[in-house]
């Protein structure tokens, strides 16, 4: 029989790297982490992780073990939300990991709303780009998560989970005042702003469909941030609209651009129905979500 805290264990040492980040992550020793690794490989018998030069890493077992850990976690973290049904929504604990600029607009109105109809479920969420959200989904640390994705370009592993569209937010071009065009090839020989991973293959792509590399010379996942390095001439970025609905610089100039945005999902782990609370927590999702104002 596994151990579930010693999965816990190799789960946190695949996901950060490391036994000392993991043993931070799980407020353990780290001794305490090397023990239960040491356990659960003579549980298992197999090597599940070796050194690779001052650090340790995953052999193919360790990671595919780490993978069918974080399956099981999830299922154990379902499994006490269902049991949790029992006090219907008079206690509890829901949690969501959201990216930024989905915190910065409507999960705050979401969140006050959740709470004033149900003052005794213990909410609470977190931020997060969407893959490390889709992790924590499956790893049962949260309940539910927001996550975005560009038709366009390359589709998430969402295997296992369940997602429902929130929102479609369309992109916007953003320049300086005085810099005319509303096509990003209009500014192919301008030097670009770059945002999160994500934001920058997206931006790359969508350049590449106008038949040109932009040149980016400053990268930052801080959508303030971006805004103020337009606004000082520094470059020409796109943002989405929640972006700019959660903060917008009135020295930049934005324009729509023709195409597909992006859309905003809302995802939870396991197999219907939701325990209550996730299923309150999602129903004021999709009230907040459907009356955004993005850019």
């Amino acid at each position: 029989m596994l151990d579930v805290t010693r999965l816990r264990v190799l789960v946190a040492v695949a996901r950060h790297g490391s036994v000392t980040a993991a043993a931070q992550a799980l407020h353990y020793a780290q001794p305490s982490v090397s023990h239960h690794l040491a356990r659960l490989e003579a549980e298992t018998g197999s090597r599940l992780v070796q050194r690779a030069g001052r650090g340790i890493r995953l052999t193919e077992a360790g990671r595919m073990l780490a993978d069918r850990a974080e399956e099981i976690l999830g299922r154990l973290a379902a499994a006490e939300d269902e049991l949790a049904e029992h006090t219907g929504l008079r206690a509890g604990r829901v949690r969501l990991a959201a990216f930024p600029s989905a915190l910065g607009t409507f999960v705050p109105a979401a969140a006050a709303g959740f709470v004033a109809a149900y003052p005794s479920i213990d909410l609470r969420f977190s931020e997060a780009e969407p893959p490390a959200a889709v992790r924590a989904l499956r790893s049962g640390e949260v309940e539910v998560a927001l996550l975005f994705v560009h038709p366009s370009g390359p589709q998430p592993d969402l295997a296992g989970v369940r997602h429902e569209v929130l929102l479609e937010e369309p992109m916007h071009l953003v320049t300086p005042l005085g810099w005319t065009g509303d096509r990003l090839a209009d500014h192919r020989d301008r030097p670009w702003i770059g945002g999160c991973e994500r934001c920058r293959d997206e931006l790359l792509r969508a350049c590449a469909a106008e038949g040109f590399t932009p040149d980016i010379r400053f990268t930052t996942d801080d959508y303030v941030a971006v805004q103020r390095l337009v606004a000082a001439g520094l470059g020409v970025t796109t943002l989405p609209g929640l972006a700019l609905a959660a903060h917008r610089d009135d020295r930049a100039r934005t324009v729509p651009l023709a195409g597909p945005g992006r859309q905003v999902l809302a995802a939870v782990h396991g197999e219907p129905p939701d325990p209550p609370a996730t299923a309150a927590l999602l129903a004021h999702l999709r009230a907040a979500a459907a009356t955004p104002s993005p850019g």
